[in-house]
């Protein structure tokens, strides 16, 4: 093959008489035809040529591979030349380098034309501005495609602030947060918020809920329901914000939850999407958790609080960052389900069973069970919001011998729990009973239904037609199902079970009638 290097590079010249290629070759750089492979495509129909496109490394862009000489292709991405024009028998052959935005002179792409005929004043004309044409084009593509990459590192920085909040390392999600979002989480409290919109315009609701907050909030695309937006707002200003966001944008709802501490993001979270829920039936579609009598607020508080310390205490021999893991992750697992809680973590499912069996294991919990759930569910939270009992703390430390069954013996409770289930009994097809039954059955619509003689979609629907009465989702799992178990156990409908070294010595069979 022999060749020559040209001194510069193929100057387009001015547009000859012929402008029907030129028009052709502007209707590329419209915005629905920016497309260097039917550029190419049109080159080699235009000029009649064997059009390759390649990058810097020799991998095919457009076009058709080629056989090109090493050495030219070398000097010409090396920019020691610009272009050049080489003859290999009957055939002919430009090579044209485009370049890259940069202070060197490296090209970014190879463009190669080899036609049999020589290159006459029109088709290197041709080449000439085609040449500059896809040099734009490959500059915008690169430019997007580092404006996608940039986006999605700061998706990514944001969710994995997001699940270090999620098990409660506060410092090391500030420390993360400090360096793009400077002083989003210097505030102690915050609230979340999840918005839900379909699937496919998730993104762009991602987006607006970026630019509406202004940099006063943590964004993230959940990474466990494909409509879901999670929003971390300290400020009070974030939640008008989003419910303005929200009227705006038929199909979304917004749910809110109140403010907590940092370190109960996770149950701030499932507070807000209990929201969520309600948002759908509010006309504004948007509810923020409502502020409604717990359980853990009409039992004694010390007593509450060093049953729970019981309870958790085969924990604390563990290294205090392997305890504070466990417990986050079987927050999350009892709250949602193993592969929800693995997509909001960011590990495997596999690593949050593994964890919640490690606890069950050390609390003596078969966590299988509804019951049992339900009450790892109050010791854990109990823990959450009080932080490590410290006996110290009160003045006459801790009550002994307290029992689970003390703790729900309470009047005050009984008539909590009587008055919640109570609404139930209004409704003819013992919706009552049919959830007792249910939840006896762990939640097992099969399992209540041959214990009632019934169906098992019988059981469904009369499971549904409770949660409107109950103003709790039960089917989800998480807190408002426990709440209705544990108004269960105080009233005697389920029996109190037992959890391990906390219940030794503990007549937590049954609660006093």
């Amino acid at each position: 093959m022999a060749g020559r290097p040209d001194d510069g590079p193929v100057l387009p010249q001015p547009y000859g008489g012929d402008s029907a290629w030129s028009r052709e070759l502007l209707d590329h750089l419209r915005p629905a035809g920016r497309d260097p492979r039917r550029l190419v495509a049109w080159l080699a129909r235009t000029v009649g040529a064997a059009v390759c496109l390649q990058d810097a490394r020799g991998g095919l862009l457009a076009g058709e591979r080629l056989p090109l000489d090493d050495a030219v292709v070398a000097d010409v991405t090396a920019g020691r030349v610009s272009a050049a024009a080489l003859q290999d028998g009957e055939r002919h052959l430009r090579l044209v380098g485009l370049r890259q935005p940069g202070p060197g002179p490296a090209a970014q792409a190879v463009l190669a034309v080899a036609r049999p005929a020589p290159f006459d004043r029109r088709t290197a004309e041709i080449l000439g501005h085609t040449a500059g044409v896809l040099e734009l084009l490959l500059r915008e593509q690169e430019s997007a495609e580092s404006g996608r990459r940039l986006r999605r590192a700061t998706a990514d920085l944001r969710l994995a602030i997001l699940q270090l909040l999620m098990v409660e390392d506060t410092v090391s999600a500030r420390r993360v947060a400090a360096g793009l979002w400077p002083g989003l989480l210097e505030q102690d409290t915050a609230r979340v918020y999840v918005l839900e919109s379909a699937a496919s315009t998730r993104d762009r609701l991602a987006d607006a809920c970026v630019d509406t907050t202004g940099g006063r909030a943590l964004v993230v695309r959940c990474p466990a329901v494909d409509e879901h937006v999670i929003v971390v707002g300290p400020s009070g200003e974030v939640g008008q914000r989003l419910r303005s966001l929200v009227a705006d944008r038929p199909g979304t709802y917004l749910g809110g939850s109140p403010r907590q501490r940092l370190a109960l993001t996770a149950t701030a979270y499932g507070q807000a999407v209990t929201a969520l829920a309600v948002a759908r039936f509010h006309p504004d579609r948007a509810a923020v958790y409502a502020a409604r009598t717990r359980p853990a607020q009409l039992m004694d508080p010390a007593a509450l609080r060093a049953w729970a310390a019981v309870v958790l205490r085969p924990l604390d021999a563990l290294a205090h960052h392997v305890r504070a893991e466990l417990l986050a992750t079987t927050r999350l697992g009892l709250e949602f389900t193993a592969v929800n809680a693995a997509k909001v973590l960011g590990v495997g499912r596999n690593t949050v069973r593994a964890r919640m069996d490690r606890v069950a294991a050390l609390l003596g919990a078969d966590l299988s069970r509804l019951a049992v759930r339900a009450v790892a569910h109050a010791a854990l939270n109990t823990e959450a919001a009080h932080g490590p009992y410290d006996p110290r703390g009160g003045a006459s430390g801790p009550p002994a011998g307290t029992g689970l069954a003390e703790l729900l013996g309470t009047g005050a409770l009984r008539s909590w729990a009587e008055g919640l289930l109570g609404r139930l009994d209004e409704d003819g097809r013992d919706l009552r009973g049919t959830l007792r039954a249910w939840t006896g059955a762990d939640a097992h619509a099969e399992r209540a239904a041959q214990a009632l003689g019934v169906h098992a979609q019988t059981v469904r629907e009369h499971v549904r037609a409770a949660e409107p009465v109950l103003e709790r989702r039960l089917t989800a799992g998480g807190t408002d199902l426990y709440e209705v178990v544990l108004a269960q156990l105080v009233t005697g409908e389920l029996p109190v079970p037992g959890i391990g070294a906390a219940n030794q010595d503990q007549p937590d069979s049954s609660v006093h009638r």
